[in-house]
């Protein structure tokens, strides 16, 4: 037994110790810094405590581990640089590397392992998360008659009306952005949009067609209404909170009707109503906003349909109306659809009668409104080129990197673009640039060659996989890399245009200015708040909601991370720009759902429709 106990703490000791170097090299330390020393103590004592705690809970290791390795390599692919930046040996640059990836696997591994211990302990979480309260009256009992009956009001009011608060709340802490940046805040995609509205320009699917008519019958409703631009402007400026607020009320209503505790409801809410960039984003004119709001939806009468036993008429028509706005409200979302199809086939297997026919209907009717319907309005579709952003930059890093490629292959390129230019074009993290060197050369030369494209794609990737993997690392990695700082919400004002709408505040002044700039910064300076900021650590966040769920074995609630997953997948296949926050909006929107779902005990899957 004395052995034992001798070789973990040896194990301990070496543990730390490698967990410190990565720890040292993450942090940018020299090796004689006093913090070292530090870091070894706490580490130390975290993973003795940690190994106490799954002595006592146990958990799969194989989960851990796999967890801890993927968060490993995601961290990295795109740190590991600065860790041998000053070494020429490749010897020695291997070594360091695998004394640093030993010690991040071996830091992830004992954290998630502590995560997991309060994860799976269902009994705690039922009694922190959960309340058995009855539906009767709340009453208080103060010292002043008067201020009691206004709280115990104010409190049955909450309890009776969740939803409602929710709802309220969110767009009464929402207000002042849509005050100062009246009618709402536009970028040159929106003038796009509202072109096509007016008919300067002809229709294209570029934005998606349909988010630009629901745009155009909003406008159309408040221009009839008042013969003015702007009001009209905001009219469908007001109804996007509105849906906003809609979804985070129905995401509210959904943890309700499971009894979570009215404290932990409070601290959702906040999350949304004062989170700046969701104020900023509900009145900004971006098809991602609602896109994001029909993936809570849809997320959320997911886990509704997973757990009831009778499904409603309600949650089914949610079921609808959001799979339609994924599958039409962003050209990723179509093909997220497809690819999480099957999955909800068989996760809704034994609800086939219920579920099956309102799923077809929805993808029925996004196929008909994608390709006949849009056909017969002359609808323009995006060019080919968007499609394939990261194998055109994966191709360009070859050819940047002065690698060999034989006649054939350079007289294959040199027929869709100039090659005179494309080492000064070429953005690592930026794909619009080597897009419209394509859209200046011969493009339909492309489209007419795919195969032989997709050869030559194939073939340099095989002869330069290192190249390849640096440049998809470099136009991804702010979807997954957890430290890429992106100045998220700073748009405001309408951009220029001559089309009669512009920026009219209907509150200014200095004082909103910088309480506008002071909440707008606060994440890129504040610790631990500016973690909700970060694109890396949703996505993080919910492959840790993922390996929860299947170290608790509730495998029927991996169905409801099948939206954000298979559209996060979908953005990595094609993204043009590697740190675009309303990218992958959806997923911070989503957080709070992707931990209180893995969380949630399963005593509290009841029948109903709330």
């Amino acid at each position: 037994m004395t052995g034992k106990l001798d070789r973990l703490l040896l194990l301990h000791l070496f543990q730390s110790f490698v967990t410190t170097w990565a720890l040292m090299k993450a942090s940018r330390m020299e090796p004689g810094n006093i913090l070292t020393f530090v870091f070894y103590l706490l580490v130390f004592f975290f993973y003795r405590h940690v190994n106490r705690r799954m002595d006592l809970l146990h958990v799969s290791n194989r989960v851990a581990l796999l967890t801890a390795v993927v968060f490993t390599t995601l961290y990295m692919l795109v740190d590991y640089p600065h860790y041998i930046e000053l070494l020429t040996s490749r010897l020695y640059r291997f070594g360091i590397l695998a004394v640093i990836f030993m010690g991040f696997v071996c830091l992830f591994y004992y954290l998630l392992h502590f995560l997991y211990s309060y994860a799976c302990n269902r009994k705690r979480l039922y009694r922190v998360l959960l309340t058995r309260y009855q539906d009767v009256p709340y009453t208080y009992e103060g010292s002043r008659p008067h201020v009691s009956a206004c709280f115990s009001a104010f409190a049955n009011l909450i309890r009776s009306h969740t939803a409602l608060c929710a709802f309220l709340c969110c767009l009464f802490c929402w207000l002042p952005y849509y005050l100062y940046q009246y009618p709402g805040i536009m970028t040159p995609d929106s003038i796009n949009q509202f072109e096509q509205i007016l008919g300067v320009v002809p229709f294209s699917n570029h934005h998606p067609w349909v988010h630009t008519l629901v745009f155009g019958l909003f406008y159309h409703i408040g221009y009839a209404l008042t013969k003015n631009m702007v009001i009209a402007v905001s009219v469908y400026t007001f109804f996007q909170m509105c849906l906003l607020a809609g979804s985070v009320a129905y995401f509210i209503s959904t943890l309700r009707s499971h009894k979570i505790r009215p404290f932990v409801l409070l601290m959702i809410m906040a999350f949304y109503a004062l989170i700046p960039y969701h104020a900023v984003f509900s009145v900004t004119v971006w098809k991602d906003i609602p896109f994001a709001a029909a993936v809570l939806l849809f997320s959320c009468v997911i886990f509704r349909l997973s757990v009831q036993n009778n499904v409603c008429a309600k949650n089914l028509s949610i079921f609808i109306i959001s799979s339609v706005m994924i599958c039409l409200f962003r050209s990723n979302g179509w093909y997220a659809f497809l690819l999480a199809l099957p999955f909800l086939l068989f996760g809704f297997r034994h609800k086939a009668k219920a579920v099956y026919p309102p799923l077809f209907a929805a993808l029925l009717l996004s196929i008909i409104i994608k390709y006949p319907v849009m056909s017969a309005f002359h609808v323009q579709q995006p060019d080919f080129i968007e499609s394939v952003c990261i194998p055109m930059q994966q191709i360009t890093a070859v050819i940047c990197n002065d690698r060999y490629l034989s006649e054939e292959e350079l007289n294959l390129i040199e027929h869709v673009v100039d090659l005179t230019y494309i080492r000064d074009l070429y953005n690592p993290t930026f794909a619009d640039n080597i897009k419209e060197l394509v859209r200046a050369g011969n493009q339909d030369y492309l489209v007419a060659h795919k195969k032989e494209f997709l050869k030559l794609w194939i073939d340099l990737g095989l002869r330069y996989p290192g190249d390849y993997l640096t440049a998809y690392v470099n136009q991804t990695y702010g979807y997954w890399y957890p430290d890429s700082f992106y100045l998220v919400a700073e748009a405001e004002g309408v951009s220029a245009t001559n089309l009669g709408v512009s920026h009219t505040p209907l509150i200014g002044g200095p004082l909103v200015i910088k309480a506008k700039e002071i909440a707008v910064k606060l994440g890129s300076m504040v610790p631990i708040y500016g973690t909700l900021w970060s694109m890396g650590v949703a996505c993080w966040v919910l492959l840790f909601s993922i390996s929860v769920t299947v170290i608790r074995r509730d495998y029927h609630r991996l169905i409801c991370y099948l939206p954000g997953l298979s559209l996060l997948l979908s953005v990595l296949a094609a993204t043009p720009v590697a740190t675009e926050f309303r990218y992958v909006y959806f997923l911070v929107l989503c957080l709070p759902f992707y931990l209180i779902t893995a969380i949630l005990p399963e005593e509290t899957d009841a029948p109903g429709c709330a």
